[in-house]
């Protein structure tokens, strides 16, 4: 559920937290994704995500996480694999040739949270997994470009949709953007799909995480036996890619990518 907690960056100090706790997140998302090779566990990939936020001293935001599950999430990492679209449990199994992996990570550095998913295949994948992959990050840009002080959540919501629906792709709707800050869910709740012009203002300090998922077949889900995991309905496959953005006095400032020191 998510928190109403107004405007989330009120200083400089607390800008310079949610900037690092997303560094944090960039680094441990460029692991990762270094680390996804056929014969991998998930657990494994875990283990390397909270390895990589525990020595740059913050703490992983999904790690006994209550709500929604049965029992509290048990990993540090969400890994979804194909027709797994959020919320899967690292294991022991392993990944095979030809699969993609949507990993969601989260973290908390002074207070301040950072949220971040990706989807990558692993190893040689099919031109469809590719074209899925590919469209789902372009539509997380998309809405992203439509972020500004003065706009609408609508605004992003609709560019996502429009995009994906042009496409062909399902736009999952249970499941959506939010705020984020000094807790992991805020509100606003920001939707996959809408109508540009509608939906709360978009309001310097804002801190927003921008999450579409898409699915090659229709947008319904199904939740799976272990109370967390969430599959397409039709068994089709399903990428998901997330970034934290601050709106900040010098415009929209996504804090999950990786800025060069160099």
């Amino acid at each position: 559920m998510a928190h109403q907690t107004g405007i989330t960056i009120k200083s400089n100090r607390e800008l310079k937290l949610m900037l690092e706790a997303g560094q944090i997140i960039a680094r441990a998302k460029a692991k990762l994704a270094a680390a996804i090779v056929p014969g991998v566990a998930t657990r494994d990939l875990d283990a390397i995500a909270e390895d990589e936020i525990r020595e740059n001293g913050a703490i992983p935001s999904f790690k006994g996480y209550k709500a929604g599950g049965v029992i509290p999430f048990p990993g540090t990492i969400c890994v979804s694999i194909n027709d797994e679209i959020v919320h899967g449990i690292p294991s022991e199994r392993k990944l095979n040739e030809g699969e993609i992996i949507s990993i969601d990570v989260g973290a908390i550095y002074h207070g301040l949270h950072a949220d971040s998913a990706f989807t990558i295949g692993v190893g040689e994948v099919s031109d469809e997994a590719q074209r899925l992959m590919d469209a789902t990050r372009e539509s997380l840009d998309r809405g992203i470009a439509k972020i500004r002080a003065g706009a609408r959540i609508g605004d992003i919501s609709s560019a996502v949709q429009t995009y994906a629906e042009g496409l062909g792709y399902g736009v999952v709707r249970q499941y959506v953007g939010h705020g984020i800050g000094f807790e992991m869910h805020e509100d606003p709740q920001v939707p996959n799909y809408g109508q540009p012009g509608r939906g709360p203002l978009i309001r310097k300090g804002m801190a927003l995480a921008i999450e579409p998922m898409l699915n090659i077949g229709g947008w319904e889900t199904r939740q799976l036996d272990d109370g967390w995991t969430v599959s397409t309905a039709d068994g089709t496959l399903s990428a998901h890619f997330e970034d934290t953005i601050a709106i900040t006095e010098d415009g929209p400032t996504v804090t999950t990518r990786l800025v060069s020191t160099s």
